[in-house]
């Protein structure tokens, strides 16, 4: 039977706070063997990594590009020393979430266009300090991205994730040209997503790695219209045991068998996050 990777959900997320634990029952029910926990600011760093623990999974710290507004210079100085402190935790495996979001319009001008950057780029040090990947956040702002990873280590090359990937494939293959893997999920299963979907099937299988981003990024047999919930609907909550179904969708667009799609996808993870070799390496 295929197991599964989930390369970035966020269980410490307020939609679960009721039935976490239920969560990650079901997703191992389902053969979802791992999953990868990135923080998203200072104060959601020790549940991240309480999670991790409790559940045998994994985790990442970060200020994620949606929460610079509220975080201050010194939470920098945090992460580097949580870095430092948990050095040798082999459940962290990762920077993350970092990057850029330039969806968001107030994130897209001044002062916080440049307070996300200056974050990005400090963050992207941390990683090379201590000798992390880094799990991207690249909303809308893939080129952005890329350069500051050039800048920060010219010439050299990276591990990491580039999460929830939407780019063109020129994008996709500058960040493999990198080092990187690149997220895919809940978007794919999508009909009329045409771009993402062919691009989840003409990109080498050893580029490509599964997520939920749970409770976000909902497939389309949990997804909500906007009409549909005016009419009193509600967003259906994503959660990491629906990654076996939406990696049965990519071996389907594949044109591969699910056993197959489930272990490259996997070995991907653990080439991506180097320390999950630790961890799951006899698995695979």
């Amino acid at each position: 039977m295929a197991v599964w990777i989930d390369s970035h959900c966020h269980l410490d997320a307020t939609e679960f706070a009721a039935d976490v634990s239920a969560v990650r029952a079901r997703a191992a029910q389902r053969q979802v063997t791992h999953c990868v926990l990135p923080a998203v600011e200072v104060g959601n760093f020790d549940a991240v990594r309480e999670l991790a623990h409790a559940g045998s999974d994994s985790y990442a710290l970060g200020i994620h590009p949606l929460y610079v507004a509220q975080a201050g210079d010194a939470d920098l100085a945090t992460l580097d020393a949580q870095l430092l402190r948990f050095r040798d935790d082999p459940r962290l495996v990762a920077v993350g979430e970092i990057g850029l979001d330039f969806f968001v319009p107030a994130l897209c001008q001044s002062p916080l266009r440049e307070r996300q950057e200056f974050f990005y780029l400090e963050q992207l040090k941390l990683a090379r300090k201590h000798d992390l990947p880094v799990l991207l956040h690249v909303r809308r702002s893939v080129d952005a991205v890329l350069k500051g990873l050039r800048d920060t280590a010219p010439g050299q090359a990276w591990s990491g994730i580039a999460h929830a990937f939407n780019g063109s494939t020129q994008q996709a293959q500058a960040f493999i040209a990198l080092g990187f893997k690149l997220g895919f999920g809940g978007a794919l299963t999508f009909e009329r997503a045409l771009q993402l979907r062919r691009l989840a099937v003409s990109l080498p299988l050893d580029a490509i790695v599964l997520e939920t981003d749970s409770p976000d990024m909902p497939p389309h047999w949990l997804y909500q219209s906007a009409e549909q919930r005016a009419g009193g609907g509600t967003q259906g909550r994503n959660e990491p045991g629906e990654l076996p179904r939406i990696g049965t969708e990519l071996a389907a667009l594949r044109g591969v068998s699910v056993d197959a799609l489930a272990e490259a996808t996997c070995r991907n993870t653990l080439a991506a996050l180097p320390r999950l070799r630790g961890l799951l390496g006899g698995i695979w």
